[in-house]
């Protein structure tokens, strides 16, 4: 899969039928060109992630002040990303594990952009079940998952935490198998599925896929940092009841109102020595 390495794999191949690596590569439901540009098919993709980030930061905010909450900055930015990857996992990713047999023949948007996509790993259109797997459970598990940790970070659930640590942790094994079955096959098959070109490389699959690392991981480490402060919090809060259960005396004369007390029982025994 690294760039030029699969320049070799087209040798002796005059006239491909496809433009993928590798050239002998069999196109599920056969290869039909796209009829939409390649600046035209990124900026359809760019305009629809803005549209939904666009939206969200907007209406989000008000949600929650209709709840009583101000978000941070940090958390409109972690609903933003779980909103959007709930878009992409259910509807794009879940559109190529259900057409995954036709991918080839595809015309309409979505299979333009994934036909696009498949210059960097062809593997998309030639039903290669590792990819098929991987996406098939990102559309039916994380992609609703994903709109219910924006759900739960807008609202401040209980559950907001676990669930992150959660869908992001599989986010980012995802991606990692990823990236390592590829390398696998090109390792001991010596199978390469990008173009030598080094910007359907480096553009389409490291910096696409790379987001799905540097993103989940972040999240990660902020919900456990926030996680562990809540844990601190209860654990000092529960010392503190017990130590005021096991010495309840001492709570009792370090009061305020025990000392007027103590010294209301005195003035009163005095008085009882005047009388006798």
């Amino acid at each position: 899969m690294w760039p030029f390495s699969a320049a070799s794999s087209s040798a002796g191949s005059a006239s491909p039928a496809h433009p993928y690596y590798p050239t002998t590569a069999t196109i599920g439901g056969g290869y039909t060109p796209n009829t939409l540009s390649t600046p035209t098919l990124l900026a359809i993709f760019a305009t629809g992630c803005t549209a939904i980030l666009g939206a969200t930061s907007l209406g989000v905010p008000r949600l929650a002040a209709r709840r009583g909450i101000r978000l941070s900055y940090a958390d409109l930015g972690t609903v933003m990303w779980f909103v959007l990857c709930g878009f992409i996992h259910t509807f794009f990713e879940g559109y190529f594990a259900y057409n995954f047999r036709a991918m080839g023949s595809l015309q309409d948007i979505f299979g333009q952009l994934w036909k696009e996509y498949s210059l960097s790993d062809s593997r998309y259109l030639t039903k290669s079940a590792p990819v098929l797997c991987i996406e098939a459970f990102t559309a039916i598990f994380w992609g609703p998952l994903s709109f219910l940790i924006a759900y739960f970070v807008t609202t401040d659930h209980p559950l907001r935490h676990p669930l992150t640590i959660l869908v992001s942790s599989g986010q980012l094994y995802g991606t990692v198998l990823y990236f390592a079955t590829a390398v696998f096959d090109e390792t001991i098959y010596g199978k390469a599925y990008s173009r030598p070109e080094p910007y359907y490389f480096y553009g389409y699959y490291i910096l696409m896929n790379g987001f799905w690392i540097v993103i989940p991981a972040t999240v990660i480490f902020n919900s456990f940092k926030a996680w562990t402060r809540t844990v601190e919090a209860l654990i000092l809060l529960d010392q503190e009841v017990q130590q005021s259960q096991r010495a309840p005396h001492q709570v009792h004369y370090s009061s305020p109102a025990p000392s007027i007390a103590y010294s209301t029982g005195s003035s009163q025994s005095g008085k009882s020595k005047k009388r006798a």
